[in-house]
């Protein structure tokens, strides 16, 4: 907190700060024992009649009374990790947007139009990487038509919690009305510790998502579309676990995407009855070796904030959360798959 040379905190924040990263000190809340501050930092947001909204890394707004401000300062951007590989929020946008490409896309400006009939938000949703060419409003009108005209709900896909990212346009998104129904994380570390884990050897690698790999995929039904979307990528490749069941169902699976440096990790599914036997750590291995094959040296994959799991075990294998993203539905419609 800012300190005068009196020795008294001092609020050092106007509203011509919006946009930049703020740390803030609030009264606490009534009612709740031993807090008599409380400490906020993230993007300030917006500062209109009396109140600030500040979002954290997480996306959470918090709004913060400006009578209750005791002290308030602009602080620098996150210091970088200082485990793993380094990369931009933008980097590894345009690297997911690689990996699980849309059927149909449209440029409006600097957005991304991306659609694929409905399957999965990621590649049904706006990527909003810069100016769309249009005041904010004309362009949401825009995008709205547009999917529309393919039967589909508009969302707008955005990410928090790192240089570069979309605070201001989730703000802005939410006093439109537009509904937040999905945050997520993508995690990022370097691939050569997945692929020296133990396991791996009885893993079947191919370039198809067969019969066998779909029985496992958690999405059932899977049309061609879909197929299209999950085979699509600059280098995909499918693992399997067989299983021991007559009907050949695998006991585990997963799809990784070999991108330049970058390799991805997608689709870990394993047998609830096989759980907690290595089996998705020996799928990853496998997979990081092959993408260490074709010249990856770094990892990154998206889960979810309530796979506790899932997160222990990434965690585990040397990864680390790099920002948060949600999707944003439009006001008024139903939602999709995730």
């Amino acid at each position: 907190m800012e300190i005068s040379a009196a020795g008294r905190l001092e609020v050092r924040i106007t509203a011509a700060d919006v946009g930049k990263r703020v740390s803030v000190r609030r009264l606490g809340d009534a009612g709740v024992a031993g807090e008599k501050f409380t400490d906020t930092v993230g993007v300030l947001t917006s500062w209109t009649d009396g109140v600030l909204l500040i979002t954290r890394k997480s996306g959470e707004t918090v709004r913060v009374a400006e009578s209750g401000l005791v002290a308030g300062k602009v602080v620098p951007p996150a210091p970088a990790r200082r485990r793993g590989p380094a990369a931009s929020y933008e980097e590894l946008a345009r690297a997911a947007a690689r990996a699980w490409p849309p059927v149909e896309c449209e440029r409006l400006g600097a957005w991304e139009l991306r659609a694929a009939g409905g399957f999965t938000r990621r590649a049904n949703s706006v990527l909003p990487l810069g100016d769309p060419g249009l005041p904010l409003d004309g362009a949401l009108t825009a995008v709205r038509r547009w999917y529309r005209e393919r039967g589909l709900p508009a969302y707008v896909q955005t990410a928090t919690g790192a240089v570069g990212t979309q605070e201001l346009l989730c703000a802005e998104l939410e006093r439109r009305g537009w509904v937040r129904e999905v945050t997520a994380e993508v995690w990022t570390g370097a691939l050569a510790p997945v692929a020296d884990r133990a396991g791996g050897d009885g893993v079947v690698l191919s370039r198809e998502a067969d019969e066998a790999w779909l029985a496992r995929y958690q999405r059932k039904g899977v049309s061609e579309v879909a197929l299209r979307v999950l085979g699509g990528g600059p280098s995909v490749w499918f693992a399997t676990v067989p299983g021991a069941d007559a009907a050949g169902v695998p006991a585990a699976i997963g799809r990784c995407v070999v991108d330049g440096r970058w390799a991805s990790f997608a689709a870990v599914e394993v047998d609830p009855a096989q759980r907690r036997r290595g089996l998705a750590t020996a799928v990853m291995s496998a997979l990081a070796r092959r993408a260490l094959d074709e010249g990856a040296s770094a990892a990154w994959l998206q889960v979810e904030t309530d796979n506790a799991g899932a997160r222990a075990l990434y965690a585990g294998t040397g990864f680390a959360a790099h920002h948060a993203y949600h999707h944003y539905r439009e006001p008024g419609d139903a939602g999709t798959d995730r």
